[in-house]
C-alpha cells in the first residue's frame, strides 16, 4: 500500500480509534497496582499516541504531498531524473562577502569557484533584494579572462531562503561537478528567493500600485548582473529556473519575456498564480492581469516566443501532474518543451535534488556564452 493511498490513511485512523477505545475499556483493569499494570498503562498510552500522530502525519502528507512514497520518505529514492524532449562592481550589484565552495581545493577560487553574497538594487522596480552569485572556477582562470559566461536566475519556493539553494538543494556544487565531468558548460548562477517584498508573496507579478516584482526579475536583475559580471545581454545568455513558487516564476518569466530569457525550468511548478492571505490582492480586480498570470491560459491566448521550457512532476506524490501534462500539450513552435517525470516523489528537497542535476545540464544546453 502506497504512502499516499487512502487504504493506508484509513488503516492508520482505524488503528488509532481502536487503540483509543481499548485504552478506555482496559483502563479500569490496568488501574490496579503493580509494575505490570503500570507498564500496561504506559504501553497503551504510548502506542495510542504514536498511532494518532502517524494518522495525522499521513493525512497532512496526503494533503500537501511532502513525500510521494515510502522510499521517498526514508530517503531511498536516489535515481536521477531523465530529461525527455517534446518536439512541437555595478550600481545594481553590491558584494557583501564571499565564501568558498566545499570541494577539493575550493579555497582557491580558480579551482573551486566562488559564492558571493550580494545585494541587487532594481533600477526600474526600485526593489532591493539580497542574493548569492555563484561564479565557476573558469571565471577566475587566465585562459577565460576575456570570455563571457551564460547565467541562470535560480529561485526557491515561498517563503524559502536563498541559503537553501546552496545548502539544501546544492546548486553551486552540482553545477561545479556537472561542469567538471563535462556534462555542462561553466555557468553563473544568481540565487535568491521570490519573496523580494517580504513577507508578501507577490507570485512574481507587477502588482498594481504595489511591488513591481516581474519587472525586477525580468529586467532589473539581468541588467544589473550583466553590468557587474561577464555575462552577455542576449536572450541566449540567460535562463531562469526554480522550484515550487520559484518554478512557476521561472516558467512565467521565460514565457512572457522570450526577448530576455532563452529557457525556463520549473521543478514541481504550478501554473496559475496563487491568491490567498500570503499574496493579498495581486490584481486589484483586473481579470486581464489574472488571466495573464495563468500560464495555461497564456499558452492558448498569447503569442509564444522561442523560449525553451523544462517542467517536472512525478506519477505519484506531486499535485501538478495534470497541469504539467496540459502545459506540455499547449506549448507550440517556435517554443519548445522538455520534461522530467519521476515514478514517485513528493514536493520536497529529496525530489528536487533528483531533478536539479539533469535540469542544470538541460539549461546549459539551451544557453550560450557569447
Amino acid at each position: 500500500m502506497g504512502l499516499t493511498s487512502t487504504k493506508v490513511l484509513v488503516l492508520a485512523v482505524v488503528t488509532a480509534v481502536a487503540l483509543f477505545l481499548a485504552t478506555v475499556l482496559l483502563w479500569p483493569r490496568l488501574a490496579r497496582g503493580g509494575w505490570r499494570s503500570v507498564a500496561g498503562r504506559v504501553g497503551l498510552l504510548l502506542v495510542t499516541q504514536v498511532t494518532l500522530f502517524a494518522a495525522v502525519g499521513l493525512a497532512a502528507n496526503r494533503s500537501f504531498l511532502f513525500y510521494g512514497s515510502w522510499a521517498d520518505l526514508f530517503g531511498q529514492e536516489q535515481d536521477m531524473g531523465v530529461v525527455v524532449d517534446h518536439a512541437a562592481g555595478s550600481k545594481g550589484v553590491r558584494v557583501l562577502g564571499t565564501r568558498a565552495l566545499d570541494v577539493p581545493g575550493g579555497g582557491r577560487r580558480e579551482v573551486g569557484g566562488q559564492i558571493q553574497e550580494v545585494v541587487v538594487a532594481g533600477e526600474r522596480s526600485k526593489i532591493v533584494s539580497p542574493a548569492y552569485v555563484y561564479l565557476p572556477p573558469e571565471y577566475f582562470q587566465e585562459r577565460y579572462a576575456r570570455r563571457t559566461f551564460p547565467a541562470a536566475v535560480v529561485l526557491t519556493g515561498y517563503p524559502g531562503t536563498a541559503e537553501n539553494l546552496i545548502k539544501g538543494l546544492k546548486y553551486p556544487k552540482t553545477a561545479y561537478l556537472q561542469a567538471k565531468e563535462g556534462r555542462m558548460q561553466p555557468m553563473i548562477l544568481v540565487m535568491l528567493r521570490p519573496t523580494v517584498a517580504p513577507p508578501r508573496d507577490t507570485e512574481c507579478v507587477d502588482v498594481p500600485g504595489g511591488p513591481q516584482t516581474e519587472t525586477f526579475f525580468a529586467q532589473d536583475l539581468p541588467k544589473a548582473v550583466s553590468e557587474a559580471y561577464r555575462v552577455g545581454t542576449e536572450p541566449r545568455n540567460w535562463g531562469f529556473m526554480g522550484n515550487s513558487t520559484g518554478g512557476y516564476c521561472a516558467l512565467k518569466i521565460a514565457l512572457r519575456h522570450p526577448d530576455r530569457f532563452a529557457a525556463g525550468a520549473g521543478f514541481s511548478a504550478y501554473y496559475r498564480a496563487a491568491e490567498d492571505v500570503t499574496t493579498g490582492d495581486l490584481f486589484r480586480g483586473d481579470d486581464r492581469l489574472r488571466k495573464r498570470a495563468d500560464l495555461l491560459w497564456s499558452l492558448d491566448h498569447l503569442p509564444q516566443g522561442r523560449s525553451s521550457f523544462l517542467v517536472t512532476t512525478s506519477k505519484r506524490g506531486e499535485g501538478n501532474l495534470r497541469g504539467t501534462r496540459e502545459f506540455i500539450r499547449k506549448v507550440k513552435s517556435p517554443a519548445g518543451v522538455s520534461s522530467i517525470v519521476l515514478e514517485s516523489g513528493g514536493h520536497n528537497f529529496n525530489t528536487w535534488n533528483r531533478e536539479i542535476p539533469p535540469g542544470l545540464v538541460w539549461m546549459s544546453g539551451k544557453l550560450s556564452a557569447g
